[in-house]
C-alpha cells in the first residue's frame, strides 16, 4: 500500500491535472487493449535489449582501444533512461491511467523523429550507432502504431470528449468517465 501511495504521488507529478483520470475497467480489460499493451511491452523489451547492446558495443570498442565519442556514451545513457521511463508509462497505462497512455503515445511519436534527425547529422555517430538509431526508431514507430489504433484512441478518449459513432465507440459504448478513480 505504501508503494502504491508513492506511485500515486509520482503519477501526480508526471500526469499533472489529469493524474487521477482512469479509463473504465471494460476498456482496460478489453482484449484489443490487452493485446496492444502486450505488443507495446514486448517492443519496449526489444528497445531495452537494443539499448543494452549499444552499451555493450561501446564498452567492447572502448576496451579494445578504439575511441568512442562522447555523443555515443550520452546517447546510450539517454536511451536506457528513456526506455525505463517508457516502461513506467506503459505499466501505468495498462492499469488504466489516462495520463500514462498519453505520455507513452506522445513519446512514441516524438522520439523516432528526434532519433532520425540525430542520426542524419554527418559525423555525429559512427555507422553502427546510426544503424542502431534507425532500428530504434522503427521499433518506436511500431509502438506508436499500436497506441494510435482506433481502438486505443477510443478506449483512452480524452476526458470530456464527445463520443463518436464509429465501430470502436459502439464496441465500448458503455464507457463512463464518471466512474473514474478519484484523485487522491
Amino acid at each position: 500500500m505504501a508503494l502504491e501511495n508513492l506511485l500515486l504521488r509520482l503519477d501526480r507529478i508526471a500526469g499533472g491535472r489529469q493524474s487521477g483520470v482512469r479509463i473504465g475497467e471494460r476498456q482496460r480489460l478489453h482484449p484489443k487493449t490487452r493485446r496492444a499493451f502486450t505488443w507495446v511491452l514486448w517492443l519496449l523489451v526489444l528497445e531495452l535489449v537494443l539499448g543494452v547492446g549499444a552499451v555493450g558495443v561501446a564498452l567492447v570498442l572502448s576496451s579494445s582501444g578504439e575511441p568512442v565519442p562522447f555523443a555515443v556514451w550520452m546517447r546510450t545513457v539517454v536511451v536506457l533512461g528513456m526506455t525505463a521511463t517508457l516502461f513506467y508509462f506503459a505499466w501505468r497505462a495498462t492499469k488504466g491511467w489516462y495520463w500514462a497512455y498519453q505520455r507513452l503515445r506522445l513519446f512514441a511519436q516524438i522520439f523516432p523523429v528526434v532519433t532520425l534527425v540525430m542520426a542524419a547529422i554527418p559525423g555525429l555517430y559512427p555507422l553502427w550507432m546510426v544503424t542502431e538509431q534507425i532500428v530504434f526508431s522503427l521499433i518506436m514507430i511500431g509502438i506508436a502504431d499500436f497506441l494510435t489504433s482506433d481502438h486505443m484512441r477510443t478506449a483512452f478518449r480524452k476526458p470530456g470528449a464527445p463520443r463518436g459513432q464509429g465501430p470502436e465507440d459502439r464496441d465500448l459504448e458503455d464507457r463512463d468517465l464518471d466512474d473514474q478513480a478519484p484523485a487522491s
